[in-house]
Formats: structure tokens, C-alpha cells, sequence
């Protein structure tokens, strides 16, 4: 693997471990510092609300200006922010800078996945996005389970204090990354950058791509929140939750590169059909279960599908666009990604409130049955192929 590689996927391991810290802790940290239920809501999903949007901008303003200044202004700018909530004192403080870490935390995923995008070969780009997205697992499981270690052990300022130091390393080894060079025309006309996200959402593969990553994380938003509850209601506790979830990551992890080997030897096609199809089963047959062994063998088969999905997905980004418009299509992959969680979560706890919590867990498939749908028809149309080189 190239050295710059190498050291940009250590980057994006760092700039996505800040949110997988906080995830668990945020609600409890706000309810400390005397924020209301419903304050806790807005204060939880300004993050999601205002980062969604940033990806865009920042996805566009990195085709304008190179990935490398943005990169270093967004590592920097969330490790402030990290170190900000150790000063909070009221819900208003704690709004206000979950705002801005949304803002400043839009950058670092279009530049990283951006400069993956331009840096791997045609033939090997599943391969180059298997290690992307074990970089993503990776953060999420170390950041779930040191964010419960440090908390408990030390509380919520040490959580705080170890995201900012991480982050601070991360924007001193980004400044050791090669600058990149504007692509896109300097100049911003808002009708034209209008009609360039439009001709984005028309590309055959960027359909695939963008509704699978948002099926992918609504549903994982869903099952994050509906899980605990419903091994609760088995008698289990919090450590069989924690230990579900790692099974889930950990299959997520080990199987990206073999699913990115198998990307680009088969098209992304198969995977992706496989992936969804997966998806659909697992969750499905999840709150059929009563057992730890038979919930953790179906979380390992749901890790398999995201394994399968994930680095076909994110190739199809780089398949089916040109050097100039790749930072804007990476941050609309981004802002779905985000949104997915951000939508997911509360939408299936109020539809789980409704019908129960094993059909709501079962409703978070919908989602992927609809992509597999789209994903079908598209295939009678001529499918999404190979890799390209360019637009389609």
C-alpha cells in the first residue's frame, strides 16, 4: 500500500472516532448539565441536522481548493470543539457547539474518501475502499468501547479531553499529507452548481451508491437504538448489547477487503445484490431470536452484508465520476451516510413505539428492500457494471 495511502486511512480512522465517542455519552453528558428530554433531542440531532449540509458544501469546496487545506481546518477545528464541551455549562452552550462540531466534522469525510478516490487504481478501487470502510468500523468499534471505559472510569470530560488529543494528532500528521490540487473551475455560480448535484442524483451508479448508504446507516441507526432494548426485554444486559455490537463490527472489519477483491474481479454488481439481500435477512429474522448465540450469529451474517456493500458502494462513487466533481459526490455520499443515522434512529423508535419493538426492528429492512428494488430495475435497464472510467 502507498505511504500516503497508508497515512490517510490512519486519518480517517481518527477524524470518525470523535463521533462514535460521543454517540454514547451525549445524551447522558446533556442531561448532567440540566438539559430537558426534548432538549436532549435538538441538542443530539443539531450534529446530524447541520453536518448533513456541510458534507455538500465541503464536498464542493474540496473539488475547488484541493482536499489537503480543508482536511487540516476540519481536524483542527473538531478537536476545539471537542475540547469546548469540557467548558459547557447550560443546554445553550452545549447547542451551539454541537452546531459547530457538525459544520467543522463535514470536512474530514469528503477530503479522506475523496483523496482515496484519486489516489487508487482503476482495477484495485474495491479494494482501496475495503480499506476506507474498515477504517470507518474500526473507529466506531474502539470509539464505542473507549467512550464506555473512559466515562465510567473517569468520566465525561476525559471522553472529551482524549477525542480533542486524538484529533490534534490527526491534523499534525495530515499536514505531512501532499497538497492537492484544485480540480473544479474557482469561480461559484449557484444555477450551475445546482444542475452538477442533479446530474449526480441521475448517474445509474450513484443511485445505487447514495440510497444504499442510507439504507445502510438508518438501519444501523435503527438497530442501535431498538437492540438494547430488545435483548433487555430477553433479561440480557448492557454487556450482551456491547457484545453484539462488537460482533457486528468485527465481521464488518475482517471481510472489507475480501468483498473489495471481489469488487473489482466481479463488478460491484454481485456484491451489492448480495450485500442488500443480506441486509433484508438478517434484520428480518433478528427479533425472532431468543438466544445470545443465535442474536450474535445473525449480527456476525448483518456485518457480513455491510462488508459485501460498503467498499462496492464507495467505488461506484469513483466509477461513475470525473476528478473535478469527485469532492462533491463524496460529500453527498457523506451527508446520506449521516443523515441515515441522524433519520433512523428517531423515525424507527417512534414506529417500534407504535407496532412494538420487534416489528420496528424488523420495518428497518424496508430501507434495503426498496434500494434492492431500485437496484433491480435498474439492473433490467442494463445494470451498474464494472468499473468505469467516468460518468455514466
Amino acid at each position: 500500500m502507498a505511504p500516503y495511502l497508508a497515512l490517510n486511512y490512519i486519518i480517517t480512522f481518527i477524524c470518525f472516532t470523535d463521533t462514535h465517542l460521543l454517540l454514547p455519552i451525549m445524551s447522558l453528558y446533556a442531561l448532567s448539565i440540566g438539559a430537558s428530554v426534548g432538549a436532549i433531542g435538538i441538542i443530539v440531532g443539531l450534529y446530524s441536522a447541520i453536518n448533513t449540509l456541510a458534507n455538500i458544501f465541503f464536498g464542493r469546496l474540496i473539488d475547488r481548493v484541493g482536499y489537503k487545506s480543508p482536511l487540516i481546518f476540519g481536524l483542527f477545528g473538531d478537536a476545539l470543539c471537542m475540547f469546548g464541551y469540557t467548558l459547557c455549562q447550560s443546554p445553550v452552550c452545549l447547542a451551539l457547539l454541537r452546531g459547530l462540531h457538525g459544520l467543522a466534522g463535514g470536512i474530514a469525510g469528503p477530503a479522506t474518501m475523496s483523496f482515496t478516490g484519486q489516489r487508487v487504481t482503476r482495477g484495485k478501487r474495491g479494494r482501496g475502499m475495503g480499506f476506507y470502510g474498515a477504517a470507518l468500523a474500526l473507529a466506531s468499534l474502539i470509539g464505542y468501547g473507549l467512550s464506555g471505559i473512559l466515562a465510567s472510569r473517569l468520566g465525561y470530560k476525559a471522553v472529551f479531553y482524549f477525542g480533542s488529543a486524538l484529533l490534534f494528532l490527526g491534523g499534525i500528521l495530515a499536514l505531512a499529507m501532499p497538497r492537492g490540487k484544485p480540480i473544479a473551475r474557482p469561480e461559484v455560480v449557484v444555477g450551475e452548481e445546482l444542475r452538477k448535484i442533479g446530474s449526480l442524483l441521475k448517474r445509474r451508479g450513484l443511485i445505487i451508491s447514495y440510497c444504499s448508504v442510507f439504507a445502510q446507516y438508518f438501519a444501523f441507526g435503527s438497530v442501535v437504538t431498538l437492540l438494547p432494548l430488545y435483548v433487555k426485554g430477553l433479561g440480557m444486559e448492557a454487556f450482551q448489547v456491547a457484545m453484539l455490537l462488537a460482533t457486528f463490527t468485527i465481521a464488518f472489519i475482517f471481510l472489507q477487503l475480501p468483498s473489495g477483491f471481489l469488487s473489482d474481479k466481479v463488478g460491484r454488481w454481485i456484491p451489492v445484490v448480495a450485500g442488500l439481500s443480506l441486509s433484508v435477512v438478517s434484520l428480518v429474522a433478528l427479533p425472532t431470536l431468543k438466544t445470545f448465540t443465535s442474536l450474535a450469529a445473525v449480527m456476525a451474517l448483518y456485518g457480513m452484508a455491510y462488508s459485501l456493500l460498503f467498499p462496492s458502494i464507495s467505488a461506484l462513487i469513483t466509477d461513475y465520476t470525473d476528478h473535478g466533481e469527485q469532492g462533491l459526490a463524496t460529500g453527498i455520499f457523506h451527508a446520506l451516510l449521516t443523515a441515515g443515522v441522524g433519520f433512523g434512529a428517531p423515525f424507527m423508535g417512534w414506529v417500534a413505539e407504535l407496532t412494538g419493538i420487534e416489528l420496528g426492528l424488523a420495518l428497518s429492512s424496508g430501507p434495503f428492500a426498496l434500494t434492492l428494488l431500485i437496484l433491480l430495475l435498474i439492473g433490467a435497464l442494463g445494470g451498474i457494471g464494472k468499473a468505469s472510467n467516468g460518468p455514466h
